[in-house]
């Protein structure tokens, strides 16, 4: 049974909301007790009401029927249980309208992210208490705006500049510096599957007709590897946050493993990002919802998922760099 942590007993499933009519009212969910009371503390102390839901497995052995506006779950590890709990709670929330957040690991990163592929979930990569109470505020926020207005694509967009500019404050009051995970795996080569041999030099030539009709064929996967080592040099002369740009990290990681038959998954792709994997979470998101990345299952594993650059941004890199390396011939 789900308990109200202000006392309240008359609660029921609607859109809760204070005189302003923002929501803000958040269930928590998690196997660790005191995680839990930790989170409940420290949105109790910024003035949101929350439940807690209990147990992951309170979410397999009944009835889902109290949820908040936001629900947060805590699974830095996963099993089974946990990833059929998480399947299950991503429908009840797509079909409620609440909001999902989801803390876990590097480590679970890729089943999480797998399961829950309905709900369109803010997930949390081993964050601070700081980086759920901003994630939480920012959501109740977002929720608040969509009620007076939809929101625009450039909304969207100074959204996601904002949220990185308060999540690196709050890691700056933390004393934590550093992108997470960067270091073991500079290219982002973790979690990679060969799928095709790598496309020789002909092979790119006559792919260029796959491309939508463009001219240009897709560059050759070494040269793109050699950018992002160049790209990645910088950091030992200048400071990283200098020059972020996940984004287009991401997106030149993608563009190198499409032309050496990899595919790429969301701890790899977060790894490639150079930024703080919640951070590059959040850009991965707006680069599916935008159509630049497109998100596809393992065809022999359900469970796990994979990201692939669009037909159109395939299109777009491969003219990018035929420009780029056109006037670069003649020079030589």
């Amino acid at each position: 049974m789900l308990q109200e942590t202000d006392q309240t007993t008359d609660f029921a499933y609607d859109v809760p909301s204070d005189p302003a009519g923002i929501a803000a009212r958040v269930a928590i969910f998690g196997d660790h007790g005191r995680v839990r009371d930790e989170i409940a503390q420290d949105l109790g102390g910024a003035g949101f009401r929350t439940v807690d839901g209990g147990e992951l497995a309170n979410l397999i052995e009944g009835p889902i029927t109290l949820l908040g506006d936001v629900v947060m779950v805590d699974c830095p590890m996963v099993d089974a249980v946990t990833l059929a709990a998480l399947s299950r709670l991503d429908m009840r929330v797509t079909r409620s309208g609440a909001r999902l957040i989801v803390c876990t690991s590097m480590d679970a990163l890729d089943d999480v992210f797998a399961a829950l592929d309905q709900s369109d979930p803010q997930i949390l990569v081993q964050p601070s208490r700081a980086d759920r109470l901003v994630c939480v505020g920012q959501i109740l926020a977002d929720i608040g705006s969509a009620r007076v207005r939809e929101m625009t694509r450039e909304d969207r967009l100074n959204l996601l500049h904002l949220s990185r500019q308060v999540e690196a404050i709050a890691h700056k009051l933390e004393g934590l510096s550093g992108p997470e995970g960067s270091a073991d795996f500079a290219d982002g080569s973790a979690g990679r599957e060969n799928v095709r041999s790598v496309t020789s030099g002909s092979d790119r030539a006559r792919k260029a007709t796959e491309l939508g009709g463009s001219d240009a064929a897709p560059p050759d996967p070494r040269v793109v590897r050699q950018l992002i080592a160049a790209r990645q040099l910088r950091a030992q002369f200048f400071d990283g946050e200098l020059f972020s740009d996940p984004a287009w990290d991401m997106l030149l990681d993608l563009t190198a493993a499409h032309g050496e038959g990899q595919r790429v998954s969301v701890t790899s792709l977060c790894i490639a990002a150079c930024v703080p994997a919640t951070t590059a979470l959040r850009w991965l998101k707006q680069m599916v919802e935008s159509g630049v990345f497109i998100r596809g299952a393992d065809p022999e594993d359900k469970r796990r998922a994979f990201i692939a650059l669009s037909d159109d941004s395939l299109q777009a890199m491969a003219r990018y760099f035929a420009e780029v390396e056109t006037p670069l011939a003649k020079a030589a």
